[in-house]
């Protein structure tokens, strides 16, 4: 199991420092989407830059012009680009066939996904190389869960990798890890901790039992 470090709302020069002081225990750090919106493509490029041995995801939610929009992030030094799975299927299948032909990965973010084993049925039949639970803040407040989510993904999946996001926090890690997902995405629950590193460095630890 990997754990991915979601970067969210930073300035990126502390963001690059507090990746630093986490690397040792961070698999994939993930330049998350209000980082693309302030910074765009430069703060892929200057993560790669400092961590050339770290996989990176640029969390792009592409909508449209998939071919174009993933190619640009690839170029810009990402290993992984998030595409909305709720989007049109020759979206997604542009954003595969881009990350093919750069020896890449696509990650489908299935927030608002109403129907997960269809869509998961059509996402693998494509090969898109991940899938990612992404349970809504507001979906949350009406009870909807990562947890419930993910156990869905889990039953359905024959393929694809397995991550999972949504205010995971140490005390909820071994819940989470019992249901074996490919990638733990922890964000606030490291960054927003009074030490962030003692915090990835025993959320590692439980992943890595």
């Amino acid at each position: 199991m990997k754990l991915q470090l979601a970067l969210d709302i930073f300035n990126l020069d502390e963001a690059l420092g507090l990746a630093e002081k986490l690397k040792e225990y961070v698999d994939i750090i993930e330049i998350g989407t209000p980082f693309v919106l302030e910074y765009g493509l430069e703060a892929v490029r200057q993560f790669r830059a400092k961590f050339p041995d770290k996989r990176i995801l640029a969390d792009t939610k592409i909508m449209d012009a998939g071919e174009l929009e993933s190619a640009a992030a690839f170029k810009a030094g990402a290993d992984y680009v998030t595409v909305l799975a709720v989007t049109d299927i020759a979206t997604i299948n542009a954003c595969v066939e881009t990350a093919n032909k750069y020896g890449k990965e696509i990650v489908a973010d299935m927030i608002c996904v109403e129907h997960i084993p269809e869509k998961i049925e059509q996402l693998e039949a494509i090969g898109v190389h991940g899938i990612a639970v992404h349970t809504g803040v507001d979906q949350q407040k009406r009870g909807r869960t990562p947890m419930d989510d993910l156990k869905v993904m889990k039953t359905y999946s024959k393929s694809a990798e397995i991550s999972v996001a949504g205010g995971i926090s140490l005390e909820t890690v071994p819940a989470y890890a019992a249901l074996n997902p490919d990638v733990l995405i922890v964000g606030g629950g490291i960054t927003n901790a009074t030490d962030p590193v003692q915090e990835a460095k025993l959320i590692y630890e439980k992943i890595s039992l």
